[in-house]
């Protein structure tokens, strides 16, 4: 569990390397529990329970040639209930600045490495190199779905490396919540919950095939992981032991080659509406677009380039750029200063028709705050475009 500060900003979400919003049923079961252990830590609630060392027969159990076992337990990624998701020793759970957009589902994301395996700085907008045998992990669930007010776990993907080249596996959950079985056939998981609001919605949620996995992870038609870059990773996690820079603890856990460099250019959370519209729109593009929007990705035949390192000059979010495209003949631009009206991304991001919502896959309902968000900064920018 850890609380986070990005740019010196306080987070006030209680979290356990999650997505979800504090206040779920979750984040209330989580600090019940941590009053009856015996107390917070600014807030927080201390770090899971987590054995020194596992017992024999109960450590990870990472075989690259058998890999992708038939099910979640296999691996032992997790000690005690599955649900639960309580990380075994050596699975370092992780969290990013800015998080990829998933219909509003909650995540939990956790890295694992074999011994003696460090990842390596390669550059602030580029993923860590990992070692052969490093395992990415992460989960997603919804709280408060109907109609009984639990919790649903959907899906855990994983990204393991071997030979040189990273596999994808998906493993989805029964209703039992016991177990999750791989599958890469892709499916929709129909369901109704509670947002914070309490309005009841409803999600169409998607659990990709392995087609969709590789469309969007990959450069050059060779798949990569997306999210873990040093730029998205560079902020301070309050830990049950005290403050400390998440790329920090990685080198502290073994995980992490030390060397990189003091000043990272990171990104900012998207939601803090104390930081700079430009730097929240720029980092929320980068979660959300760079992966596809890049000289390497599915997009790159695009003129957008929504890398944060790119955005800088905002005529590669497409402002003032005429679409090579034409949807609409309304949409004159691809950003319309002034104009959301006339912008081609805010109708992409702002509709739910998959002839030309953005983005193409990983979600199938509107991110509401987000559009509000781009669209206050766009109907901000000035001059209006004249070309």
């Amino acid at each position: 569990m850890f609380c986070t500060s990005g740019n010196g900003a306080a987070r006030k979400a209680v979290l356990y390397l999650v997505d979800c919003m504090a206040g779920t049923r979750r984040a209330q079961r989580i600090l019940a529990l941590v009053a009856v252990a015996g107390g917070l830590f600014l807030g927080c609630r201390k770090e899971p329970p987590m054995p020194e060392e596992a017992p024999a027969g109960q450590a990870v159990h990472v075989d690259l040639d058998a890999m992708p076992y038939p099910t979640l337990s296999e691996y032992r990624f997790f000690v005690g209930d599955l649900s639960e998701r309580l990380p075994n020793t050596g699975v370092l759970p992780y969290a990013p600045i800015t998080p990829l957009f998933s219909d509003y589902a909650s995540k939990e994301r956790f890295v694992w490495m074999p011994s003696g395996g460090k990842a390596q700085y390669i550059s602030d907008d580029q993923v860590l190199q990992f070692p052969e045998g490093t395992v990415l992990i992460k989960d997603f669930w919804y709280e408060q779905v109907q109609p009984n007010n639990d919790r649903r776990i959907l899906e855990t993907r994983l990204m393991f490396r071997r030979n040189g080249v990273w596999v994808f596996a998906d493993y989805v959950w029964n209703n039992e919540q016991s177990e999750a079985f791989l599958d890469l056939n892709g499916s929709y998981v129909p369901l109704d919950h509670l947002d914070d609001g309490g309005t009841v919605r409803h999600v169409d949620y998607r659990i990709p095939s392995l087609a969709e996995c590789h469309t969007c992870h990959k450069s050059d038609n060779v798949p990569i992981p997306i999210g873990p870059k040093p730029q998205n990773l560079d902020m301070t996690v309050t830990y049950a032991d005290g403050p400390m820079d998440q790329l920090s603890r990685w080198v502290a856990e073994g995980y992490l080659e030390a060397g990189y460099p003091a000043n990272i250019q990171h990104v900012i959370a998207w939601d803090d509406a104390t930081q700079d519209l430009q730097l929240r729109v720029r980092s929320y593009l980068d979660a959300n677009c760079a992966h596809c929007h890049n000289e390497h990705g599915h997009c790159e035949y695009r003129p957008m380039r929504f890398a944060f390192s790119m955005t800088a000059d905002i005529a590669n979010i497409g402002v003032c750029v005429a679409p090579e495209e034409v949807v609409d003949p309304g949409w004159t631009h691809i950003v319309e200063a002034g104009d959301t009206a006339r912008s081609v991304l805010y109708h992409r991001i702002n509709s739910t028709n998959e002839a030309y919502r953005m983005p193409l896959m990983g979600r199938t309902v509107i991110h509401r705050e987000a559009v509000a968000m781009i669209g206050e900064w766009i109907n901000g920018l000035t001059p209006p475009c004249t070309n």
